[in-house]
């Protein structure tokens, strides 16, 4: 498989793991099963609109993409390396005044750039109450000066596009950065950190037991790795043993918190290898943060296994298919000197 075709099945498979799974987010699984049968929600649920909307999961993994490519375009442009934080903080403040008015005081100077311009993302899809207040704050969380203690998913939903920027170590580094401006606590960041890295492993055409197994050892070297470490390795065994999939995910959480959504997705990922739209089924249906977790599982299928004809109806019926494509494209194709890419990405923001 191509890397160009890895990428855009990252991404959309991010997109229809947010979309299946937004409509039975704050839902348990009986009442899931209550509104859409035993076998619960098997398709994508449109609320009477043309397309199946995403959340600001997706909203935010397209943003962490702007700031990734513009960090790079500098980079190449200068030939030095610049403050990835900063790039990538200006490129979460971008999103958040797609969800709220700029304050008299913000420098509007980083407003800018064609995902920004695109007014279908300047609309409210539950976002997350800690990656709002944060980016509210006037500092930058760093894992060395944490801005809160929070570890919730809003720190992992988002990461994917580093590991499609970057090779292993730098997307594992630029991982952990980027969740660390939102969200202070260990698994928060290094969440970000191990799917970033995973996927950058994937895109070396690596498989996911592979890219899993050099990850956590990467991770063993992070101070508070401990609880991270240990979602990952149950859902590894979890993965090869013989125990019921609900119970299975069950005992891995509800996925509101960054290692438990991170460890549901690499279940699902794992457990159904080679049954990919029931994956996406077992990562939304449950009790938890099911957007996410089909999120991330979509982020790593599409990566690893490309998204297949069992899935084409659900790729046709995302909104914004134009956006998602074209962040995938520039992913692929990487920064670009030119007149058209800094229209796109200007380094100023």
């Amino acid at each position: 498989m191509e890397r160009s075709q890895r990428i855009a099945g990252c991404i959309l498979g991010g997109a229809i793991g947010d979309a299946l799974g937004w409509p039975v987010e704050f839902l348990s699984l009986s009442a899931i099963r209550r509104s859409y049968g035993e076998n619960g929600i098997t398709d994508l649920d449109k609320k009477g609109k043309s397309t199946a909307e995403f959340t600001d999961d997706t909203q935010m993994s397209l943003f962490t993409a702007d700031g990734a490519l513009r960090f790079l375009t500098a980079q190449k442009q200068a030939g030095i390396t610049p403050d990835f934080a900063v790039y990538m903080h200006n490129a979460y403040l971008r999103w958040l005044f797609t969800q709220q008015t700029p304050k008299p005081n913000f420098d509007s100077s980083v407003l800018n750039g064609w995902l920004y311009g695109r007014r279908e993302l300047h609309v409210r899809r539950a976002p997350g109450n800690t990656c709002i207040s944060s980016l509210n704050e006037l500092g930058i969380g760093r894992v060395e000066e944490p801005i809160n203690h929070s570890k919730g998913c809003g720190s992992v939903m988002r990461a994917a596009p580093i590991g499609l920027c970057f090779e292993t170590e730098a997307a594992f580094t630029y991982g952990m950065m980027a969740g660390a401006i939102t969200h202070g606590h260990p698994s928060g960041y290094l969440s970000s950190a191990v799917l970033a890295r995973i996927l950058a492993e994937l895109l070396n055409e690596k498989s996911l037991p592979y890219a899993l197994g050099t990850t956590m050892e990467r991770l063993k070297h992070e101070k508070g790795h401990e609880e991270c470490l240990l979602y990952l390795q149950k859902a590894y065994e979890l993965a090869n043993d013989e125990i019921e999939p609900t119970r299975a995910i069950e005992s891995l959480g509800l996925g509101w918190v960054a290692e438990e959504a991170l460890a549901i997705a690499v279940y699902c990922a794992l457990k159904y290898e080679n049954d990919i739209k029931q994956g996406f089924l077992m990562a939304v249906n449950h009790d938890g943060d099911s957007d996410s977790t089909g999120a991330i599982y979509g982020n790593l299928i599409g990566a690893w296994k490309g998204l297949d004809a069992s899935v084409q109806e659900w790729i046709d019926n995302i909104e914004s298919p134009d956006i998602l494509s074209q962040i995938a494209h520039d992913l692929s194709v990487g920064p670009e000197i030119s007149q058209t890419w800094l229209q796109r990405y200007p380094i100023n923001g």
